[in-house]
């Protein structure tokens, strides 16, 4: 901490608040705030710092949408993610700066465009989770393929949110299934993630000692996030988690 300037603590304090709002309003704009934790820091070491503030946004999500998880939908894709995280772990160990943001990039922005010209052709929100006969040969694919990529992303850049998010609109989540399924899933998610960055060496004492002042603002951010929710319709909600998809994905291939 004592070679950021103040400027740059700001910006960080900024980013921890957005991971907050993120997780209790906007699920993906936290790819604002991996965008400025790699700028401010080196990209590779900022993913360690990043993960416990993340962890901190989950719990906060957790203990106010607890009650509107669908764990159907989470136990048919954790087996996928837990493929797409180990995946992640090799893939960052040779893996430089920039492979790791290109990679990234890209996926969100192809996953956002897919997303898009789904809607607009009217193939989204028709396999509901909650239909008693279960999901369909396609949708256990869709499932498995979100998942690997969820896995992948959020190992190698804690990109993961705007990939589910993604996942989760096109199975036709409303908000508070949408937001109360995203913060069960990314709580464990990113809980399990915790082993493989330490022997990566991506979270240290160093990392922690960041990490312990940066959580202070996650607090404030998700208590915005909670008061702001209410005043988003639907729609507004889902053009917002698909701009932040493609704010993130751009800021990572030009960063």
């Amino acid at each position: 901490m004592d070679t950021l300037t103040l400027w740059q603590l700001a910006a960080l304090a900024a980013a921890s608040a957005l991971v907050g709002f993120s997780k209790t309003a906007v699920s993906g704009a936290n790819t604002i705030s991996l965008a400025v934790f790699a700028a401010v820091l080196p990209a590779r070491e900022s993913t360690g710092v990043l993960l416990p503030i993340l962890i901190a946004g989950d719990v906060l999500a957790v203990l106010t949408y607890r009650r509107h998880a669908h764990w159907p939908t989470l136990l048919r894709l954790f087996p996928a993610v837990a493929v797409g995280v180990v995946a992640g772990t090799l893939f960052m160990m040779w893996a430089d700066d920039d492979a790791v943001r290109t990679s990234i990039g890209a996926i969100l922005l192809f996953m956002a465009g897919v997303t898009v010209w789904r809607r607009r052709s009217g193939d989204e929100g028709k396999e509901p989770p909650e239909e008693s006969g279960g999901p369909s040969r396609t949708g256990r694919l869709k499932a498995r393929s979100y998942g690997v990529l969820g896995g992948f992303t959020t190992m190698v850049a804690n990109a993961g949110g705007p990939v589910m998010s993604l996942y989760l609109l096109s199975a036709g989540f409303r908000k508070l299934g949408f937001l109360g399924t995203s913060a069960w899933f990314f709580l464990i998610v990113n809980t399990s993630k915790v082993p493989f960055s330490v022997g990566l060496g991506l979270i240290d004492a160093r990392s922690l000692m960041l990490d312990a002042a940066m959580l202070l603002f996650v607090v404030p951010g998700a208590y915005i996030g909670r008061k702001c929710v209410d005043r988003i319709n639907q729609k507004l909600f889902e053009r917002l988690v698909i701009g932040a998809t493609v704010l993130g994905g751009l800021q990572l291939l030009v960063g």
